[in-house]
């Protein structure tokens, strides 16, 4: 399964032993393990509803920021009450480490095919 937008890509091989999942953004691509999607999958469904519980709250000029922190991934979310951007910041038990973010328009649609996935 491979998915991609402008500035996002999401590829699952789940019959790869290892790292099963490429995420990518605009001039990178990190490989993960299929926990790896797993955990990011969750954390990023839960950024998101956080934002849809408060947008309704903030002030067209007010932004927001939450960050989530588990195993491995430190996610952040930012933006505004209708558009917002998402960065990572993976420190994998297997000494890998990597750095990322996607644009307003990309975190959406990375977001949403993330929460679309029926598999990991």
């Amino acid at each position: 399964m491979q998915r991609e937008g402008q500035g996002w890509r999401l590829a699952l091989d789940p019959s790869r032993s290892g790292h099963q999942a490429l995420i990518g953004g605009d001039g990178w691509a990190l490989e993960l393990t299929g926990e790896e999607l797993q955990l990011l999958r969750l954390l990023c469904g839960r950024l998101v509803d956080q934002h849809a519980a408060h947008a309704d709250q903030l002030m067209a000029e007010e932004a927001i920021e939450i960050a989530l922190e588990q195993a491995c991934w430190w996610l952040e979310l930012r933006g505004d009450r209708d558009v917002w951007s998402l960065r990572f910041v993976l420190t994998s038990p297997d000494d890998r480490s990597a750095e990322g973010s996607w644009s307003c328009q990309a975190s959406s649609a990375m977001a949403l095919a993330l929460a679309q996935l029926d598999c990991c």
